[in-house]
């Protein structure tokens, strides 16, 4: 039996769109929202994690239970959605897009109703055969769950799928569908993290194509 041609799923905030100077100015207005400090994007990029609940929770000094991170998420949604026009995607990341030879999807863990548009807005909406977002009203945890969902809705065994991210959390996501990532070191997460975690790493997003199409020949 012949197994699937390989597709490939991008993330969104941190790989295929460069906002990580947003996300950090967001983040710090929840920070010091509470008195809390304020951190660099090469601190940011050490300590980030899901759930997001613990990275506040670390920063802060204090425990951030279900409603408070609702709180804090809501404030850095604002903030973040101020900054959103002054975003650009990622240098390469139309020609990343153009080099893959089989099917693309887009899976974030933004807001459907607001990552659809955006994504039109690009341009690039006819690059994927779906786009999914969080269709919850708080976000900050894991995408293991919403990739099982994504793959489900596309029809595709997650054995037959790499992931392109820039953190940990997606390369967990997709290992735990069956399938491979290859990590994105421009965006939310330190690069040691990245090489640390024993998965293939790129620091550009045509480098991170021309790894997923090895790793995807070769699991095959």
């Amino acid at each position: 039996m012949t197994p699937a041609p390989p597709h490939l799923v991008w993330d969104w905030n941190g790989t295929l769109l460069n906002d990580l100077s947003l996300v950090v100015s967001a983040t710090n207005v929840v920070f010091t929202s509470l008195g809390g400090p304020t951190v660099t994007p090469d601190e940011h990029r050490v300590r980030f994690r899901r759930p997001i609940a613990e990275y506040y929770a670390e920063v802060l000094g204090q425990a951030v239970d279900d409603d408070e991170f609702g709180r804090l998420d809501k404030i850095f949604h604002e903030a973040y959605r101020t900054g959103l026009t002054t975003c650009e995607l990622a240098a390469d990341a139309r020609a990343a897009m153009a080099a893959w030879p089989g099917s693309q999807s887009l899976l974030s863990m933004w807001f459907h109703e607001e990552l659809v548009p955006t994504v039109h807005t690009y341009g690039l909406t006819g690059h994927f055969t779906r786009v999914d977002g969080l269709r919850a009203t708080v976000g900050g945890g894991s995408k293991t769950e919403p990739l099982q969902r994504h793959l489900a809705e596309l029809g595709v065994d997650g054995a037959s799928v790499v992931l392109i991210g820039d953190s940990i959390d997606d390369a967990d996501a997709a290992v735990a569908v069956g399938g491979r990532a290859v990590l994105y070191t421009g965006g939310f997460t330190d690069p040691a993290r990245l090489r640390a975690s024993g998965h293939p790493v790129a620091d550009t997003l045509t480098d991170a194509v021309a790894l997923a199409r090895e790793v995807s020949s070769a699991g095959r």
